[in-house]
């Protein structure tokens, strides 16, 4: 017995001893004090201390004595140029699960060090660990998740819209809002097309930016935040945005409604990152930990509207969207995709498509609805059934042309084998 004893008082002294050497000491974070620490977020994403709320930058500030200068930004296109340029000197980020896999691929983040944020062993469940845009969670903690829904106007559009294909009906010219970012903008497209978010085919994202382009018939307004003041305002009958946005919005015009579409959406996680080269990672740690306070996140999850991944927030009754089925909504309820990193080549393509779509000319270009739609509606299982006889038509020489490609590939093969033979 004595001899286990021992045994187990020398592990005991052996993991203190790790642990001491890897956690930060008191001495160490007391240095930090008078340093500056420079987060990059989204807009309207962190408890601002408006209206009563914690204030949470300043309560870090007063906690640590760390100052911290807080940027923020529209999209992770925007954010990724922006870093990449080098031109801007940031510890934390906070990017989107593809964004994060593909700053991860290029080298632009750092390592974290979890012996300083023990909060997340404490509070970031199984099912948020371990992700596929960071298998091992060796570069960031997930801060909120959720998906993105049709926002509407009761007041404006007649009945309750199921379908994205809403964001392309004539009647609302003029009031429909639309994603100014590539990657959600073509999403949409894609579930309207029964595609693959992820796809790497060039013909699915020619096709895909063909409908954004047709989608200029009713003069969409390119937005990202700006989507607050025009549905609040009741200036747009429809928008796609983030289903936390609509809570938000609600409050400020009870007209507005929310529907996850039929076709299916986008399941998102924000997370937190360290970036590579940062000159006060310590500081950005215990940033990272402090935004895991219980109480800190609770703040957060109330302000921004978001679902949080946080424990201590989603099973707290007193929380305010405790069981809310928007943002949590049972598993399996609707369909989902999420996105990943694309290849380069599949990057560039959808950057030049974008452009492509921007810059479209409706009066140059034509109008091209009658192959996308047939009764009003188009997209995902029932596309096939959505294509009218001029569309039937299109899709008709699309596989004869694709049969020819093929025999003609087949037969240089098959008299490759001859000659060799011969």
């Amino acid at each position: 017995m004595k001899k286990i004893l021992a045994a187990f008082t020398a592990l005991l002294i052996v993991a203190f001893s790790v642990f001491c050497a890897n956690a930060a000491s008191s001495d160490d974070i007391e240095a930090l004090s008078g340093t500056t620490l420079y987060v990059y977020n989204w807009g309207e994403y962190i408890s601002d201390g408006a209206d009563g709320t914690l204030d949470v930058n300043k309560a870090f500030e007063e906690k640590y004595g760390i100052d911290v200068v807080y940027d923020t930004f529209d999209n992770n296109e925007a954010m990724y140029s922006k870093i990449k340029s080098g031109g801007v000197s940031y510890d934390i980020v906070i990017p989107s699960e593809y964004m994060i896999q593909r700053m991860i691929v290029e080298g632009m983040l750092e390592k974290l060090d979890y012996s300083n944020i023990p909060n997340f062993d404490k509070y970031i469940p199984e099912k948020y660990r371990n992700p596929s845009y960071d298998p091992k969670n060796e570069y960031s903690v997930p801060y909120t998740v959720g998906m993105v829904g049709l926002i509407y106007n009761s007041a404006i559009v007649d009945g309750t819209p199921d379908s994205w294909s809403a964001l392309w009906d004539k009647q609302y010219k003029g009031q429909i809002l639309m994603f100014n970012n590539p990657r959600d903008a073509f999403g949409i497209a894609q579930n309207l097309l029964g595609m693959d978010y992820n796809t790497e085919s060039v013909m699915s994202w020619k096709l895909a930016a063909e409908l954004l382009k047709e989608q200029k018939q009713v003069a969409p307004v390119y937005v990202n935040d700006e989507i607050f003041l025009k549905m609040e305002s009741g200036e747009a009958a429809l928008g796609a945005y983030y289903a936390g946005d609509f809570l938000t919005m609600k409050d400020n015009n009870p007209d507005l409604e929310f529907v996850y579409p039929k076709e299916g959406t986008n399941y998102f996680v924000d997370a937190i990152c360290v970036l590579k080269g940062s000159k006060n990672k310590l500081a950005a740690e215990l940033y990272i930990n402090f935004l895991l306070e219980p109480d800190v996140a609770l703040a957060n999850a109330e302000y921004i509207c978001y679902a949080s991944p946080h424990s201590g927030v989603y099973t707290n009754p007193d929380y305010s969207f405790y069981g809310n089925e928007i943002l949590y909504p049972e598993d399996g309820k609707f369909k989902t995709q999420s996105y990943l990193n694309l290849s380069p080549d599949t990057l560039e393509l959808m950057s030049s498509l974008w452009d492509d779509v921007k810059n479209y000319n409706v009066d140059e270009g034509g109008s091209n609805y009658d192959f996308f739609f047939a009764d009003g509606s188009l997209g995902g299982a029932d596309a096939s059934a959505a294509l009218t006889p001029e569309g039937s038509r299109y899709l008709v020489y699309i596989i004869i042309f694709a049969v020819i490609c093929f025999s003609y590939v087949a037969f240089r093969y098959i008299r490759k084998k001859i000659r060799e033979k011969a």
